[in-house]
């Protein structure tokens, strides 16, 4: 998708705030119309944007393509503080404390390099960063996904 408005952009956050608001709450909450909130969740399905199903946002979609994953070492009796700055900084996605080399592994989005050696910077500033390794996802072949896990399930359940 070329360009969201703020409107676009509004929708996707009350969507993730809330994916099971109906349309008409959603139109009440933005300030317009119900028809014209269907009409812009359809247009952002179609083009991508959102995900039909679950309300995911993709995020290439919006302008942050850069995915990079980091492994942080850490000073452990700073876990807690490096772990609550980390979640202070909105390009951070997701992170978890770890076993092997280094101590939390985050991944994180930027829109291009130099957005993500600033945020990279912002980690390193964090009291009790010791050092982290960045290596940067090239292409995601497989996205998160939890359909075949539950197809699973359904079937070892026998219903």
């Amino acid at each position: 998708m070329n360009s969201l408005d703020a409107t676009d952009l509004k929708i996707l956050l009350a969507l993730i705030q809330d994916p099971r608001i109906q349309i008409s709450e959603l139109g009440d909450s933005l300030g317009v119309a119900r028809n014209t909130a269907q009409n812009r969740v359809r247009r952002l399905i179609r083009a991508g944007v959102l995900n039909p199903g679950g309300r995911e946002v993709d995020l290439e979609a919006v302008g942050y393509d850069v995915v990079a994953f980091i492994t942080i070492e850490v000073s452990h009796r700073e876990l807690d503080g490096v772990v609550s700055a980390l979640r202070t900084i909105a390009q951070v996605l997701e992170v978890h404390e770890i076993s092997g080399r280094g101590d939390v592994w985050c991944r994180m989005v930027a829109t291009d390099t130099h957005n993500l050696q600033a945020a990279l910077r912002q980690v390193l500033r964090i009291k009790g960063v010791i050092r982290t390794e960045t290596v940067l996802a090239l292409h995601t072949h497989i996205p998160y996904r939890t359909e075949p896990l539950i197809s699973g399930l359904v079937k070892a359940a026998g219903n």
